[in-house]
């Protein structure tokens, strides 16, 4: 019996979500390739079509001096040394920076253009993601929790069914919508603003930083041509455990809110096709047609 429960789930539940999981990783595969792979090759192209115009600006040097060169610069920017400027650049290790690596740790983000290069930084690395990350969890989980129940508590504020449905929706609304200011626009705003980027640039950085990505391709704080302001690194930590509480929040709500929807279009489908088989109008007496179906604003929540 129980190896037929679980040739069951696995037939009816877990090898259909693992077939659709694998396609949609191939879907991924086969577009990024498709988009990807000719700029990677024209990238590879132009650098070294570079190296062999370096080469001939600069008749001293070989072709084995030049790959040198480029192998120390590979392992400093692989140490988190920006090769850019000079030694007067500011450190990746100061508190804000430090602060902010702290946060990509904890989060689970892991941008990979910094990491520590010591043996005891790697060991307290390690230890402190063992403690930080559950840690992590439990601080959104229960933020996030504690969001959820100040928005149910909307539905006390009116006695009335229909008011209180109304204040319900218009404070969701709200606060979907001053969460998304506050999240995802403001601050891709401000950060294209101070690193020079566009805003699809910034929305992206937004949006791969919170979603835990974290491909490393763009971050705060790293131009050394720019003069950046203390804490600017300690408030983008900041932001990021705000955002992805904020998400832990939002991301449940999506499909709990579609479900609803469904729910009530299919009752109110019902009702119609009820009211158009029954005869001159007239209803039966306590058919689902009859019946004052009245939506609260729980069934948005719970």
């Amino acid at each position: 019996m129980p190896q037929a429960r679980l040739c069951s789930c696995w037939g009816g539940r877990v090898l259909p979500l693992l077939l659709a999981h694998v396609c949609y990783l191939l879907l991924g595969a086969t577009v990024f390739q498709l988009l990807e792979k000719q700029a990677e090759a024209q990238s590879r192209d132009q650098v070294q079509f570079e190296k062999l115009r370096f080469l001939e600006n600069y008749t001293c040097l070989d072709q084995r001096a030049l790959e040198q060169f480029v192998q120390v610069i590979m392992e400093a920017w692989v140490k988190g040394v920006n090769p850019k400027g000079n030694s007067t650049n500011p450190s990746n290790w100061d508190f804000g920076s430090s602060f902010f690596f702290a946060g990509t740790v904890v989060t689970t983000i892991g941008y990979g253009n910094l990491a520590p290069s010591t043996e005891a930084g790697q060991v307290f690395c390690v230890f402190y993601a063992l403690v930080g990350i559950p840690l992590n969890v439990v601080f959104l989980n229960h933020l996030g929790a504690g969001l959820h129940g100040h928005l149910a508590t909307l539905e006390r504020w009116e006695e009335q069914p229909r008011r209180s449905q109304l204040l319900q929706i218009l404070g969701l609304a709200l606060f979907l919508t001053l969460g998304t200011l506050v999240i995802l626009i403001f601050p891709p705003m401000v950060f294209s603003h101070v690193e020079g980027w566009s805003f699809g640039e910034g929305f992206y950085f937004a949006f791969i930083t919170l979603s835990t990505i974290g491909f490393g391709d763009y971050v705060v704080g790293t131009d050394p041509s720019k003069h950046y302001i203390s804490v600017y690194r300690s408030l983008a930590a900041i932001w990021i455990l705000l955002g992805l509480a904020w998400l832990a929040l939002i991301l449940p709500l999506g499909p709990l809110l579609l479900h609803r929807c469904s729910q009530l279009w299919l009752l109110r489908l019902r009702q119609g096709c009820e009211e158009e088989a029954a005869p001159d109008g007239t209803h039966r007496e306590g058919s689902t047609a009859t019946r004052v179906t009245q939506v609260t604003p729980q069934d948005f929540l719970v």
